[in-house]
């Protein structure tokens, strides 16, 4: 179950550690290689981050990658959007960068319920 489902994952993104294209074909000239962009929010107010690629990897961003395939599906079509307040995304980016093991294991049991 969880082999297919990071398939789902990294086929959605593209190939890990290469940049996704945009609409237009065209490499976003500010996602360095190794990295994605995702949009971050609810409805009309989202926030675009660029982040690791090697991040969808982490337990954390996979519960946040439950939420969105509980709300889109894997149908959806178009960027890669996490419904997540930016802030919240923004203090989970800086756990991970940090490593804050027992904050990331609370959230990731906040995010399963």
């Amino acid at each position: 179950m969880e082999v297919r489902k990071a398939s789902r994952i990294l086929q959605r993104l593209g190939s890990a550690g290469r940049k996704v294209q945009s609409k237009s074909g065209r490499v976003p000239s500010d996602v360095p290689k190794g990295h994605l962009a995702v949009y971050v929010g609810i409805m009309e107010q989202t926030k675009r981050f660029v982040i690791p690629a090697q991040s969808v990897n982490h337990p954390l961003f996979r519960a946040l990658l439950d939420k969105a395939e509980e709300q889109f599906g894997f149908g959806h079509q178009g960027p890669l959007l996490i419904p997540c307040d930016p802030l919240i995304f923004h203090n989970v980016l800086c756990l991970l960068r940090n490593n804050s093991k027992p904050e990331i294991e609370q959230l990731i049991m906040e995010l399963q319920k």
